[in-house]
């Protein structure tokens, strides 16, 4: 999590006619953030890295059937947003689901969501998990306008309830259910230039405290989830290699903007790797993370925040600073 201090307009500050008595009477030297508190100022906000993680197999972490699930997820909250030690929460989360496309594009615009359990074949108790964080109308017409301003057609969507997909990861990171959340669809070309179109449509916002979550499964061939093999498991291995020297790639200089181009322009190429087609048969798992890649930023400093094995095969999750 990172402090972003917005610029403070002058002119509102000589507007204030304690200005010169402030400095002349202080003897001591003043927090310049306390002092513009103060005079109704913009101060800094927090501005949060945009986090792509693995939800795991329908609500399997909910049940107990996968702790590595519910360490990432915890660990994204403790050490990587650090909740609890700044004392200060998100004011909104923005969630892109592998479990939902659409052309147009979709937001969900309600001010109160449902649940939309798309799964079949669990027990009983999982179909009975609520999440009852409210929407946000108010953001969701917010990101309908800035995808609209980069050519980008989309439609507000009241009906969409929670899937699995945002009410799984998010009843363990934030298990309070007090943070207003609103999800958005991926593109369903299914491109991945499209989705990461999505995502630097969208930038803009991470100065507004909203915590942006890419839902998803770096890994997902079911046929190999239920039969794996040294084979399937390595290459699983081989693409998650691939996986992460694509997102913390290096340039020859300190050009981040063109780093982050680089990046944007070899995940696209994700198909033409040696496992990519095997380890993704349908790539709507992988492109939540595109379009997190392509909200970071060109300034984005790329992280690996977990790397370990899911139901036999490696998977891996990141955080855009």
């Amino acid at each position: 999590m990172v402090v972003v201090c917005v610029d403070v307009m002058i002119h509102k500050a000589r507007s204030q006619q304690s200005l010169h008595k402030f400095y002349s009477r202080s003897n001591q030297k003043s927090d310049s953030l306390f002092f513009y508190n103060k005079m109704n100022l913009p101060s800094c906000s927090l501005r949060y890295p945009v986090i792509f993680i693995n939800h795991g197999g329908g609500p399997l972490p909910l049940l107990g059937q996968q702790p590595e699930i519910v360490r990432q997820l915890e660990d994204v909250r403790n050490k990587y947003l650090q909740i609890e030690s700044k004392n200060q929460k998100p004011k909104a989360i923005v969630v892109f689901s592998a479990h939902w496309e659409s052309n147009p594009i979709k937001i969900m615009s309600s001010s109160k969501p449902t649940m939309y359990y798309d799964y079949g074949g669990f027990p009983p108790e999982s179909y009975e998990y609520q999440y009852a964080a409210p929407g946000s109308p108010d953001l969701a017409e917010k990101i309908k306008l800035l995808l609209s301003e980069e050519g980008l057609e989309s439609e507000l969507d009241d009906q969409r309830g929670f899937d699995h997909g945002v009410f799984v990861p998010l009843m363990i990171m934030f298990p309070e259910a007090d943070i207003p959340v609103v999800a958005v669809s991926l593109h369903s070309s299914l491109s991945a230039g499209e989705n990461i179109r999505i995502g630097k449509a969208l930038t803009s916002l991470r100065n507004e405290e909203i915590l942006f979550v890419g839902s998803g499964q770096s890994f997902h061939n079911m046929k190999a989830f239920f039969n794996p093999t040294s084979n399937t498991i390595n290459s699983s291995k081989e693409f998650n290699e691939w996986l992460k020297a694509t997102i913390t790639i290096e340039g020859e200089d300190d050009d981040e903007e063109n780093i982050n181009e680089k990046m944007l322009t070899k995940l696209t190429t994700w198909s033409d790797t040696s496992f990519g087609q095997f380890c993704h048969p349908r790539e709507e798992h992988l492109l939540p993370l595109f379009v997190c890649a392509g909200l970071a930023g060109k300034d984005s400093k790329p992280q690996i925040i977990f790397d370990s094995d899911s139901m036999s095969h490696r998977i891996s999750s990141y955080a855009f600073s």
